[in-house]
């Protein structure tokens, strides 16, 4: 499966926190394709700390990484309109997050559930604690 990381996700790696590092580890030798999103990248650096940056590229360099499209783009402003018609204010980094992962056929691995609830999006939810417990979630 190809799984695509969430800001979040790639948060707790770098700051070694809710065993995320050893979460991907174990993903990784199962056989699951580990990619991210440029804009998921722009945001893991928004907010770097002293001591961060070495850490960052050394995760950034096992994962794919998948560019804004015209397709994605389009998607994204297609569902947040429809989500906005629906009363409800999504980002526009998140739905630009869904569509990414959408078009290039991953399952989104995120703690942000509520932040992703279009139906076409295939979330896994990481569960804080001690064992990694996965729970894939459809819109």
């Amino acid at each position: 499966m190809n799984l695509l990381l969430d800001t979040t996700i790639m948060i707790d790696v770098v700051r070694f926190r809710n065993q995320r590092n050893e979460l991907l580890a174990e993903l990784v030798r199962a056989g699951h394709r580990l990619c991210t999103s440029t804009l998921n990248i722009a945001e893991l650096y928004v907010g770097i700390r002293a001591g961060e940056s070495a850490r960052i590229e050394s995760l950034l360099s096992g994962l794919e990484y998948h560019e804004l499209s015209a397709s994605i783009a389009r998607l994204a402003g297609q569902m947040r309109s429809i989500w906005a018609q629906k009363g409800r204010t999504l980002s526009l980094a998140d739905t630009i997050v869904a569509a990414t992962a959408i078009d290039r056929g991953c399952a989104l691995l995120t703690d942000n559930r509520k932040d992703f609830r279009c139906r076409k999006c295939s979330c896994i939810r990481c569960r804080e604690g001690g064992q990694h417990r996965l729970r894939l979630e459809g819109g």
